[in-house]
């Protein structure tokens, strides 16, 4: 990279790259033939770490310090130690007094969660709300939600990030125009306790505005995305979004990453380890769009025929995610999608909490891809009326699922399947002719007059 590249990266000006490096603050860089030197992300990094430094009170003679320190073997000088030891402990007073105010806001919103990377009320999408730069940046991360994104914040690759933050496993996803697609989202996140439909649908608009407006006006877009079905939909969507417009576009797909041998996202590595698949990242080629084009325009069909018979050579994820979503039809044996069967078998073997049970059914799916709020809204489905397949421990029936009632209660709740849930499993009786059925798995909505079955023996759709 040239110094003004760098320079815009890290978020200084080139007066300020070229003042540190008098300092001895930043590695020497490497020089071309022609004398000219060459940067590369670690000077980004470095530059990101010095700012943060000083955020938090360190002097550049400080941070010169440090460094050098860092850089020699052996322990540092006493009173180098002292003066390290003294910002930890302001830093920890920093870090107490703003988790006393994270604490009163929490009240406020009416947030329980302890994180916003796993929000489960809603939280999460009112904080991403209202945040349009003026300015398109040179680079934007677009990322699976705000875990991962928010650790990408804290690399030194610099750029914005944009989470794509919706779950498109769930609800109507139909054929049509954008507009109403987003239209339909929203309205369904909305019933679902995530918002308003007004507020709901901006947000939407100006997630799809910002990756339009940074493709068009040149710049790099890299898509951050794992192999699971809440991923591979998501990446489809973008990529069929995308599709003919200008700029850069990356992307960084993985399933497994290295000394994690029970790799389940992006969400579980530091700020370090996402960046070292920065230089696995592969360019979107104009068949890669096209076939993603084809694969978002199968998941929309009213019928799911053309999804069962999709065929995909350049999205090597998307076979698996695909007959992922394909289990989730009513069984030919029971009725049960394969998450309420797998749910029920949970329990039924002891899980006693919709915690415990979301917990064990994560370790029976090949690729976890299911929020907890979402699982427990299928707990809710088949745990109400009076034909229900779950209820609480006192024999109710479970109340509406978190955001719609409160999270850390619904986790709580002491379940056990009822007599006609052990009669389903069993094989003995049928869920949708006892519960009926009214979900839509992308833009197939399956009702008691239009459903259509999946045969996991066989992996065929039956009618």
């Amino acid at each position: 990279m040239k110094v003004g590249e760098v320079a815009e990266r890290a978020g200084v000006n080139v007066e300020t790259l070229r003042y540190y490096e008098r300092r001895g603050l930043l590695p020497e860089p490497e020089r071309l033939p022609s004398g000219h030197r060459r940067y590369d992300e670690e000077t980004v990094r470095f530059l990101r770490a010095i700012k943060e430094a000083q955020s938090v009170g360190f002097t550049l003679a400080e941070i010169g310090d440090f460094l050098r320190t860092a850089r020699r073997s052996g322990s540092p000088s006493e009173a180098l130690r002292i003066r390290m030891a003294a910002k930890i402990d302001e830093i920890d007073g920093r870090i107490a007094g703003l988790r006393r105010m994270r604490e009163e806001l929490a009240r406020v919103v009416g947030c329980a969660c302890d994180s916003l990377d796993h929000c489960t009320c809603g939280a999460a999408y009112l904080a991403r709300r209202g945040r349009e730069t003026s300015a398109p940046p040179a680079l934007l991360h677009v990322t699976n939600g705000e875990s991962a994104g928010n650790t990408l914040r804290q690399t030194g690759l610099g750029g914005a990030v944009l989470p794509w933050l919706d779950v498109l496993h769930e609800g109507p996803v139909p054929a049509g125009s954008r507009s109403e697609l987003l239209r339909v989202r929203a309205a369904f996140l909305s019933e679902c306790g995530w918002g308003s439909r007004s507020a709901l649908r901006s947000s939407l608009e100006r997630r799809d505005r910002q990756l339009r407006r940074a493709l068009r006006e040149g710049g790099r877009v890299v898509l951050w995305f794992e192999h699971d079905l809440y991923d591979q939909l998501q990446l489809i969507d973008v990529l069929a979004l995308a599709r003919g417009l200008d700029g850069t576009l990356e992307t960084i797909v993985v399933d497994a990453f290295p000394g994690k041998p029970s790799f389940r996202g992006l969400g579980e590595l530091t700020a370090d380890e996402l960046e070292t698949l920065w230089p696995a990242r592969g360019e979107a080629s104009t068949e890669l769009l096209g076939e993603a084009a084809v694969a978002w325009e199968a998941f929309r069909e009213a019928e799911p025929f053309a999804l069962a018979e999709l065929a995909v050579e350049r999205l090597p994820f998307l076979g698996a995610a695909v007959l992922r979503l394909l289990e989730e039809l009513p069984g030919v044996e029971d009725g049960l999608s394969r998450t309420e069967r797998q749910a029920l078998q949970t329990i039924a073997a002891g899980g006693r909490t919709p915690l415990e049970a979301f917990l064990a059914t994560q370790d029976l799916e090949e690729a976890p891809f299911l929020g907890d709020a979402w699982f427990y809204r299928a707990l809710s489905t088949i745990g109400q009326g009076e034909a229900r397949l779950l209820e609480t421990g006192e024999g109710e029936p479970l109340p509406a699922a978190p955001p719609l009632s409160d999270g850390r209660d619904y986790a709580r709740l002491p379940l056990r399947v009822t007599d006609t849930g052990e009669r389903v499993l069993g094989g003995e009786a049928d869920r949708v002719e006892l519960l009926g059925v009214d979900r839509w798995l992308g833009g197939t909505h399956l009702t008691p007059q239009s459903v259509w079955r999946w045969d996991s023996a066989a992996r065929a759709l039956r009618v």
